[in-house]
């Protein structure tokens, strides 16, 4: 269980943890290609079989690994190499992005969000931290948090122990006051635990813990960690 004592200061993943990311990501590819087909049509055919945007964004991750980091540049890349390719000009990579990444913002928050973060907030400075490039305030959740920091800004993503360090910095607390809340097993619970910081997994689809250690405090909604921390 948690040491309630030490924490001053909550960080909080974004994606997949305050809200499901594939159907936004599909939704923003449509819309994507629905521009592609305005705008650069050869393009829009060329890469009409569904799952090919996506299938080339990820390719730039092999392709250019020094963006690891930075979601955004990936993404713009990934549509420069796919007009490209087509023979449409690549410089519509830029407003097609944009096309794409404010359908990124518009998430379906989880039920139980904005309840949870004006209680958590009225207790505790609530810190985002995200390996994706989601924007807080865009997304309508900026008034929960003192700070937000992602991969993309700070140059590595978690579970480097720098940006959980930074995090803190940021909510001007040591690492070891701080609760770091997320899904993702590896680069959220345990990168935060290997950083010094407390844990807690949000398991909303009640997954097998995968390693051999033992599993930290484990919750299926946020609600069970607002009773917990605040009553």
């Amino acid at each position: 269980m948690l040491d309630h004592a030490r924490i001053k200061a909550i960080t909080l993943d974004l994606d997949d943890t305050l809200w499901p990311i594939w159907p936004t990501i599909a939704r923003a590819e449509t819309v994507l290609a629905d521009w592609l087909q305005r705008h650069a049509p050869a393009t829009a055919t060329l890469f009409s079989r569904p799952g090919a945007l996506r299938e080339i964004r990820n390719q730039m991750t092999t392709l250019r690994p020094d963006l690891a980091s930075d979601l955004s540049a990936l993404r713009r890349e990934s549509i420069r190499l796919a007009l490209g390719q087509a023979g449409d000009d690549p410089s519509l990579a830029e407003p097609a992005f944009e096309v794409f990444f404010a359908e990124r913002q518009r998430v379906d928050l989880f039920d139980d969000v904005h309840e949870c973060l004006g209680r958590l907030a009225a207790r505790y400075p609530l810190v985002a931290l995200s390996n994706g490039n989601a924007d807080v305030q865009r997304v309508g959740l900026g008034a929960y948090f003192s700070a937000s920091l992602s991969a993309q800004q700070f140059g590595v993503a978690k579970p480097d122990p720098r940006i959980f360090e930074a995090a803190a910095a940021a909510a001007a607390v040591a690492p070891a006051e701080v609760l770091h809340v997320g899904d993702d097993v590896d680069t959220d619970v345990m990168g935060a635990l290997n950083s010094g910081l407390q844990a807690v997994w949000v398991n909303r689809e009640a997954k097998a813990w995968p390693h051999a250690s033992p599993a930290p405090w484990t919750i299926s909604s946020l609600h069970e960690l607002c009773r917990h921390l605040v009553g």
